[in-house]
C-alpha cells in the first residue's frame, strides 16, 4: 500500500529563477568582457576547487556556512575570468542577489502536491543540495506540504547511494515498498526503484517514454489513481 511520496527538488519540483540568472550573466559580461560558462561541469570545477582547497566551511553544515562557501565559489570563478577589481565587494553583491533561495515552481507542482496532501499521503524531498533546502521550499511557498526534508549536505550521503534513501524512509516511518519517488536524473530514479520504491524518471524533454518515465508530475496522480 502506498503511503508516502518523495520528490527530488531541482528539475522536479523547482527550477532556477530566470531573473537572477540573467543578472549573473550580465555582471560577468560587464566585469570580464566574456560570457559566463553556465555548464554543470564548470560549476563543479569551481565547487570542487573550493571544497578541496582547505576552505574552512567545506563541507558546509549550516545555511551561514553555505553562504560563505558560495561567496568563495564566486571568488574562485573571478580568478578564472581575470576579475580582480573590487573582487570582494562584487562577491558580496552576487552572494546577496544570486544565492540559492531563488527558485520557481513548475506549472503543475502545486496541483500535484495538493492532490497527495488531500489524499492523506506523507510527503518528503530528497535532494543533493546544501543546507538551504527548507528555506528554498519556504521561498516557493511549498514547505508546509512536506514532513521529511533530506539534504545530502546534512545527511552526509548523496544520491544514488542507498543511505540517503534509508535516512528519508526511516524519518517518514515507512518502508521502501510503501513509497513513490520521482527524480529528473535517470540514475537516481533507477536507484530508488532498485531499492524497492515505485520510481519515475521525470524526463521533461519528452525525448523518452516508458512505463516508469514521466513527462510531468501529473503522471504521479495518474499512477496513484491506477493502483
Amino acid at each position: 500500500m502506498l503511503k508516502c511520496v518523495f520528490f527530488d527538488r531541482d528539475g522536479t519540483l523547482t527550477k532556477n529563477s530566470e531573473e537572477p540568472m540573467r543578472l549573473r550573466r550580465e555582471k560577468f559580461l560587464e566585469w570580464s568582457g566574456k560570457p559566463l560558462d553556465e555548464s554543470y561541469e564548470f560549476f563543479m570545477k569551481h565547487f570542487m576547487k573550493v571544497r578541496n582547497g582547505g576552505y574552512p566551511v567545506a563541507p558546509y553544515k549550516t545555511v551561514e556556512q553555505e553562504l560563505l562557501f558560495f561567496r568563495q565559489w564566486f571568488l574562485s570563478v573571478f580568478e578564472d575570468y581575470g576579475i580582480t577589481e573590487n573582487a570582494e565587494e562584487r562577491a558580496d553583491f552576487l552572494t546577496e542577489h544570486l544565492w540559492y533561495l531563488k527558485k520557481e515552481l513548475y506549472p503543475e507542482t502545486l496541483e500535484v502536491l495538493h492532490y497527495f496532501r488531500t489524499h492523506g499521503y506523507k510527503m518528503g524531498v530528497i535532494s543533493d543540495c546544501p543546507p538551504s533546502l527548507e528555506l528554498t521550499l519556504k521561498q516557493c511557498g511549498i514547505h508546509d506540504f512536506f514532513q521529511v526534508f533530506t539534504a545530502s549536505s546534512l545527511v552526509g550521503i548523496g544520491k544514488p547511494n542507498k543511505g540517503i534513501f534509508d535516512w528519508a524512509v526511516n524519518k517518514a516511518n515507512v518502508t521502501f515498498e510503501e513509497c513513490l519517488y520521482v527524480d529528473d536524473t535517470q540514475e537516481e530514479a533507477l536507484a530508488a526503484g532498485n531499492y524497492g520504491m515505485k520510481s519515475f524518471w521525470l524526463d521533461r524533454s519528452k525525448e523518452h517514454s516508458g512505463e516508469w518515465i514521466a513527462h510531468d508530475l501529473v503522471k504521479l496522480i495518474e499512477y496513484e489513481k491506477s493502483i
